[in-house]
């Protein structure tokens, strides 16, 4: 089943705007979206045409949501077959992510709603994080039967912390957006109704400062960050694919009931 939705970018003076748009599913990843967020910071990354000058990105879901995180409804199509499973959270849920990461331009999360799962990680490639009082984040995937993929799991460790990222991953906890503050993962949490012009009015700031300052910065940071994981673990990290936990919780997930996982 091939999902819809789009990633939509729309530029504002020095500010670009980006915006997850699959409002009918709380703007889930599809996996063509993956595709087109990793093609949007490559072209903002290059910085030319339509898209010189931009000096900082928003980043932003439609309809007051954020991102519900990926499409399940796609699942069957590929999950339960290694090489595809691969395929997908290697190169297009982390080509998506790392052109985000690769991206020398600041970006400011604005988080509404539900932000779960892919839509965590996507706040984690950016740099400076707003959320409305109500925004609620997890990655609740253990109900479907399988973890988050190691490159992921990396990165939503290193910048919410181990402990969330235990509690989401293990506990299945969705947290909200004090809880998050107070950990360190946010910058700020304002009225649900604010949290757009905040997130300009912070992109505003950046924007007139040095963008070769900027640019500089995230480079060094980048330059800082831990190596990826183990090739080892890589190689066999999608050997549960055809597991039977995985086919369980995925089509529980779809039958609208809850699953039951054996011992195995």
């Amino acid at each position: 089943m091939q999902g819809g939705g789009s990633i939509r970018l729309v530029r504002e003076g020095a500010l670009a705007r980006v915006t997850i748009f699959n409002p009918e599913r709380l703007n889930a990843m599809s996996r063509a979206m993956w595709r087109e967020l990793a093609t949007t910071f490559h072209r903002l990354q290059e910085g030319k045409g339509e898209l010189s000058g931009v000096r900082v990105v928003v980043i932003q879901g439609d309809s007051g949501n954020f991102c519900a995180g990926g499409d399940i409804a796609e699942y069957p199509d590929f999950r339960f077959r290694t090489e595809e499973l691969r395929e997908f959270h290697e190169r297009e849920v982390w080509g998506g992510l790392s052109a985000m990461l690769d991206c020398d331009l600041p970006l400011v999360a604005a988080v509404e709603g539900y932000c779960m799962g892919g839509g965590v990680e996507i706040v984690c490639c950016c740099d400076i994080r707003v959320a409305g009082r109500n925004a609620r984040f997890g990655a609740p995937i253990a109900k479907l039967g399988f973890p988050m993929a190691p490159r992921e799991a990396q990165l939503v460790a290193r910048e919410a912390g181990t402990l969330s990222t235990r509690e989401m991953l293990l506990q299945g906890g969705v947290l909200d957006a004090n809880t998050l503050m107070y950990r360190g993962f946010l910058n700020a949490v304002v009225e649900d109704s604010t949290v757009l012009s905040n997130a300009a009015a912070r992109a505003g700031y950046i924007a007139d400062l040095s963008p070769q300052a900027s640019r500089m910065n995230k480079q060094n940071l980048r330059a800082v960050m831990p190596p990826p994981p183990d090739a080892e673990l890589l190689a066999h990290a999608y050997d549960y694919a055809p597991s039977p936990d995985h086919r369980e919780g995925i089509t529980a997930f779809l039958d609208k009931r809850p699953p039951v996982f054996q011992e195995r």
